[in-house]
């Protein structure tokens, strides 16, 4: 994935060289394992009975705040003792309890996640005593028990199936939505679908980034996110995270997943070593659902990391999950085709995963 097409300024040949390869490149073996039949991912909806472990409006008893390490982050406990959000040192995401609701993919993975895990983006960075803030009181008072949008179901609004949605403009902001155009060019060890598919060309609108530089879709790339892309939908376009013209220009999140992976921003949860089979990270116990997670698949890379998904939890068999936008599934998935979208055990992304990070 790349920054290109650029209205202005100009981006060089040579820039764009140096961010092309960052999605998720597939061996030749893993596409053989492709499975033939339509991808559809479905969020299933809240399930009856109770917000989970959550502090309602109707919770006895006084809530606590504690600290923990590993990574440093402040946690609000209910007066049953049960977790009610987690807030991180340096990151704006924030995991609040809520009513459960499941997510599958039953044409591609026989994965179920159940999840009580609502993520939201915060309007400030978290910082150890930020629970005495009026903007923090305010923006907890506001969404403790709300059942608007949160980033998993933003997410899951671009799986195969989803229906579209437009604004008061008429654009398409939401629906089932591709990884990217199919190759043609007929390259010996070409990709199967062509990277690069930022936010704005799922839109069709230019976009104007804070930096001057305006975002200019192409025609052949509408309805698609490749796996950056797809993230920079969720947590930016969507959720208002500050976003990056490129990876080196402006403040927010970078373009790519390697940019995003090198980048200042948010936590560093499993911090990045090297991109080597030997630093892949051990302590995954550590990620929790909304983290970022980034790999890397493909030689041809050499340095950079290629790949970015967005971590969902645990499936009902024990594995810990993530989803992305990928080429063999053609867009935003949890499935198993082309491997498995588990970060445990030996799987090909499992093998692969090199950092993460809590924006």
């Amino acid at each position: 994935m790349a920054g290109k097409k650029k209205a202005r300024p100009v981006v060089s040949g040579l820039a764009v060289l140096a961010l092309v390869g960052t999605s998720g490149y597939l061996t030749v073996e893993l596409r053989k394992q492709e499975v033939p039949g339509v991808t559809e991912v479905r969020d299933i909806g809240v399930l009856e009975g109770g917000r989970g472990s959550g502090g309602g409006s109707g919770d006895k008893g006084e809530a606590t705040w504690s600290r923990l390490e590993n990574p440093a982050r402040s946690v609000l406990r209910g007066a049953d003792g049960q977790i009610q959000a987690v807030f991180t040192d340096g990151a704006r995401t924030a995991t609040l309890t809520g009513p459960a609701r499941t997510f599958e993919e039953p044409t591609s993975t026989s994965s179920k996640v159940s999840t009580t895990d609502w993520v939201r983006l915060m309007p400030e960075i978290w910082e150890k005593g930020a629970e005495k803030e009026k903007w923090f009181k305010e923006w907890y008072a506001e969404y403790r028990d709300s059942k608007e949008d949160d980033l998993f179901a933003i997410a899951f609004q671009y799986v195969a199936g989803a229906p579209q949605k437009k604004d008061e403009q008429g654009t398409v902001y939401a629906g089932d939505a591709h990884f990217g155009p199919l190759n043609t060019t007929g390259a010996e060890g070409g990709d199967l679908r062509l990277e690069q598919s930022d936010f704005y060309d799922y839109l069709g609108v230019p976009y104007p980034f804070r930096d001057g530089v305006t975002g200019t879709p192409e025609a052949m790339r509408a309805n698609s996110l490749d796996c950056s892309g797809f993230i920079r939908m969720v947590l930016g376009y969507r959720a208002r995270y500050p976003l990056m013209s490129s990876d080196a220009s402006g403040d927010g999140l970078p373009r790519t997943a390697n940019g995003m992976a090198r980048s200042d921003e948010g936590a560093d949860i499993l911090p990045l070593t090297g991109v080597s089979a030997d630093d892949r990270p051990s302590a995954i116990d550590q990620l929790q659902p909304g983290d970022l997670v980034f790999f890397k698949l493909d030689a041809r890379t050499k340095e950079r990391l290629d790949h970015v998904g967005m971590v969902l939890g645990y499936d009902t068999e024990g594995h810990l999950i993530f989803v992305s936008s990928r080429e063999e599934v053609n867009g935003p998935t949890i499935g198993d085709i082309g491997g498995v979208s588990r970060l445990d055990g030996n799987g090909y992304y499992a093998k692969t995963l090199r950092s993460a990070k809590r924006l």
